[in-house]
């Protein structure tokens, strides 16, 4: 019988590429908004960004989808692109951010391992905006296997962090 392979450890999702309707619109939310920089521009077909000087994190083109509708929430795809922040203050100041501007959220979680503001992007591909708490605090259950959970988030004991 053949060995099991199991992807090696040090792998790690690079990019995310996203089919959008309007670029404009959509730099306005990745750039705009969540401040990501760009990287490169395919003329007024494709923009890549990133965060931090990687080459790019998240892709946006309108290769086959220019002018088009919504993505439908009840069909196959992605269901969200998850963004990780490096501290709980760095979600604190985007959650911050997104208030100002008045965008809406689709859901904010606390997952015990994390810390989740949810949203949609102009073109209805879900956005999650996380920050992990670090390992040794995340809780387990009484054999040592993970317990997540999903319970309401604290805003307020999040928004403190802009305070410290």
């Amino acid at each position: 019988m053949e060995e099991k392979y199991v992807v090696p450890q040090g792998a790690k999702i690079g990019h995310v590429h996203l089919k959008v309707a309007d670029l404009k619109r959509s730099l306005e939310f990745y750039q705009g908004l969540l401040g990501f920089e760009i990287t490169m521009e395919y003329g007024d077909q494709a923009v890549f960004v990133s965060a931090g000087g990687y080459h790019h994190h998240i892709g946006l083109n309108t290769w086959m989808s220019k002018g088009l509708p919504k993505t439908d929430p009840h069909s196959v795809g992605l269901f969200h692109t998850a963004i990780v922040y490096p501290s709980r203050k760095d979600l604190a100041f985007i959650l911050k951010r997104l208030v100002e501007a008045n965008y809406p959220l689709t859901g904010a979680s606390d997952h015990g391992v994390s810390e989740a503001l949810y949203l949609d992007d102009p073109d209805g591909n879900g956005v999650e905006l996380y920050w992990d708490r670090p390992k040794a605090q995340w809780p387990l259950k009484a054999d040592g296997s993970l317990d997540m959970f999903t319970r309401q988030l604290d805003f307020h004991s999040l928004l403190s962090e802009l305070e410290k």
